[in-house]
């Protein structure tokens, strides 16, 4: 059987995807070289909303059986078998790992009326769900876009993983493209709450912690949020974890490769696993909508919950503490501390704040993964 020229185009034509792509995948692809642009030429939290943008390119391809799950002798496809890190809650604890052992709790431990800004900072966790819920999201869906608020991409995938998969990609991309754009959210926020005065204010240096407190930390930090609420375990545990490998000083090889291979690699997997969920039939409803702008409602709430305890400690400790360091009780460590410390330093050049704002930054690391914790305990199970 012989073919003509034009036989062979339109044979070749009808198995290309060109043939088959849909509007939603085109409109995604493009969403996707967006997200592209923000990454590369913008700098927004380019290492995953680069490998975020690509699962979604790749993820949006007709034909291609990406995302297909193994079915009699055929083997699944590379995305379904990457994402089961996300599924079975494995990849966000990882995460955490490596966020532990590049993070410093001094400050934290030296100021600990730090835990209190952390924890203020997540009001906008709660004001978020609470909206959902009368937007007319279920429980666990509310709980997932609530988690938002709370800066941490991490937390924010783990939670929707266990309580609201449909919801992943766009919770995922409005947490990190928030986290990304704390530098333009937060400050109109920190100078309408606050005096030049309060911003002004300049801190006493913090105390010297001492080696066995940064040890002593992360053990009784993991005894305690774990036996008050075992359902934070595997985030709070491995943050704790990494920490420990940090102070511990004995165990140099596997710190390094906690905060450099490890975190690195799952990064990747992460980022490509999320953006592959962001398939265009799914992907684009109004639903998406909401969810990022309640996300971008929660994350507001965060910062205004932050700096107003951050004014409260400022008039009971007679003008010694800066409200502005409230701010950074998100999670997002250590890019919320640096414009506590941009912020102050604008209204007073010889303001040193972000020693001081890491404390509450690091606190709300651990506030949020607690809030994730009492939303799984609650939800988890429905």
């Amino acid at each position: 059987m012989t073919y003509s020229l034009t036989d062979i185009i339109v044979k070749i034509w009808e198995m290309s995807g060109f043939a088959t792509i849909t509007w939603q995948q085109l409109v995604m692809i493009i969403i996707s070289c967006v997200l592209f642009y923000l990454a590369i030429v913008k700098e927004f939290e380019p290492l995953l909303l680069l490998p975020i943008a690509f699962g979604m390119l790749l993820a949006n391809f007709p034909m291609t059986d990406l995302l297909a799950g193994p079915s009699g002798d055929q083997a699944g496809g590379l995305l379904y078998y990457l994402y089961q890190g996300i599924e079975l809650g494995i990849y966000p604890p990882l995460i955490f790992l490596g966020v532990g052992a590049m993070t410093d709790f001094g400050p934290l431990i030296a100021r600990p009326s730090s835990l209190f800004l952390g924890a203020a900072a997540q009001m906008g966790i709660y004001a978020a769900f609470m909206l959902a819920i009368a937007l007319g999201f279920n429980p666990g869906e509310a709980a997932a876009i609530g988690i938002i608020g709370g800066a941490d991409g991490p937390t924010a995938i783990w939670l929707t993983s266990k309580l609201a998969q449909d919801l992943l990609p766009a919770i995922a991309i409005a947490a990190y493209s928030y986290m990304a754009l704390i530098p333009m959210i937060q400050p109109p926020i920190m100078r309408l709450l606050t005096t030049k005065k309060e911003r002004e204010i300049k801190m006493e240096q913090l105390r010297e912690v001492s080696k066995l407190e940064k040890i002593a930390f992360p053990i009784i930090v993991t005894i305690l949020c774990i036996l008050l609420l075992p359902s934070v375990a595997p985030l709070i545990g491995m943050l704790m974890l990494g920490n420990l490998f940090r102070e511990a000083g004995v165990v140099d090889r596997l710190s390094k490769t906690a905060q450099n291979e490890l975190i690195n690699i799952v990064t990747i997997f992460i980022g490509l696993t999320v953006g592959s969920k962001a398939v265009g039939e799914n992907f684009l409803k109004p639903e998406t909508l909401m969810i990022i702008g309640l996300g971008l409602l929660a994350f507001m709430f965060s910062t205004v919950g932050g700096v107003l305890l951050g004014k409260l400690m400022c008039w009971l400790s007679g003008g010694k503490i800066n409200p502005l360091i409230g701010s950074a009780g998100v999670s997002a460590v250590p890019m919320a501390a640096r414009v506590s410390q941009v912020e102050g330093q604008k209204a007073n050049p010889g303001n040193f704040l972000l020693m001081h704002a890491m404390g509450p930054n690091v606190a709300g690391v651990i506030g949020s993964a607690v809030a994730a914790g009492i939303f799984y305990a609650l939800f988890g199970g429905n």
